[in-house]
């Protein structure tokens, strides 16, 4: 992903939410990323503790006296921007930051069409207007394209992105507001975005891959660099000509319960393609096997890929680093919790 983006001279601004992890952001600044994209103050907090020096919140913030602080507190030690998608919250962000409010970078949130935060590329200027004169510093627009995440969905997704991120910069620049970051990307939209448009890229689930992007055509098995350990504890043999069955003891917790309508089930084994993870509860995951295999015996060890590793990742406290099948250690998920 490093590569790509700097072939085509956008910089990279991976989001962490996804990892958690500090030894994983640094390895991501080290291979040429500008800094991260994190999704709350405390994800923030995390990451600038263990050395990282300039992040940005793309989230629209609604800041009291406590976060501002925090935000303050985080600009001691780091270049800090945050997302707004409102005049109203440009100055509660301002009014909250008193003196220090010039030293929190905004960036307007936009709309491209997945309909949940921002404005509409039209709006950004009066967003930007208001937080500028409420003594804030806009340094450009950024948009989620999260329409993405579908079968055939990035092509689309990526042509909303691209029209949406051009108006509202080229209308922030004609409004006076010089050199607007322009920030964009997904992991599915990712390789069709543009240097023409984006001056920024903001991927995050590429650095581990998952069922979802399995599924999309967006990585191959042999790409997925994080999976659960799971043991077989019970077998269920198929009744009436019904599928075999087994339970591993990987559930909700650990797993994740998100499921895209389109996806096949609620996750996938990494090492047997034909199997179907068909239903989850809280500390079960019940596989249905291949008619006519022998089901894997009790006690055995597959590996299970979540459908939204996301999720799974803020449901540890730690992961196994393993490389060419050996452990090599453990890595604390250093911004587990931190949700808010």
């Amino acid at each position: 992903m490093a590569t790509s983006a700097r072939e085509r001279g956008i910089a990279l601004r991976p989001h962490a939410k996804t990892h958690k992890i500090a030894e994983i952001a640094h390895l991501q600044v080290a291979a040429g990323a500008v800094g991260l994209t994190v999704a709350t103050i405390g994800e923030a907090e995390a990451f600038v503790a263990r050395g990282i020096e300039d992040v940005f919140i793309a989230y629209p913030l609604w800041v009291d006296e406590r976060d501002a602080g925090r935000l303050l507190a985080l600009a001691d030690r780091a270049r800090v921007q945050v997302g707004v998608d409102s005049a109203e919250g440009a100055l509660q962000l301002a009014r909250s930051l008193g003196p220090g409010a010039a030293r929190i970078g905004v960036r307007i949130e936009l709309d491209s069409g997945h309909h949940r935060s921002g404005v509409l590329p039209g709006e950004a200027v009066g967003v930007a207007r208001a937080a500028a004169s409420a003594g804030l510093e806009v340094r450009g627009v950024f948009t989620f394209p999260g329409h993405s995440y579908g079968p055939g969905a990035a092509g689309p997704a990526v042509a909303d992105e691209q029209a949406a991120l051009s108006a509202a910069a080229a209308a922030l620049l004609d409004a006076g507001f010089s050199d607007p970051a322009v920030s964009g990307g997904s992991t599915p939209s990712a390789p069709l975005s543009s240097g023409d448009t984006l001056t920024e890229l903001r991927p995050g689930v590429y650095v581990f891959g998952d069922a979802q992007q399995w599924e999309l055509g967006n990585c191959r098995p042999t790409d997925i660099a994080l999976s659960i350990e799971s043991t077989v504890v019970s077998h269920r043999r198929g009744a009436d000509g019904g599928p075999d069955r087994f339970i591993l003891d990987a559930g909700s917790k650990v797993l994740g319960s998100d499921r895209a309508a389109w996806a096949t089930g609620h996750g996938r084994l990494l090492d047997h393609h034909d199997a179907r993870i068909v239903a989850l509860s809280e500390h079960h995951a019940t596989v249905e096997w291949p008619s006519g295999r022998e089901l894997p015996p009790l006690g055995s060890r597959l590996r299970v890929v979540p459908n939204h590793v996301c999720m799974t990742i803020n449901l540890v406290d730690e992961v196994q680093v393993v490389r060419d099948g050996a452990a090599q250690g453990r890595w604390a998920v250093t911004a587990r919790g931190r949700n808010s």
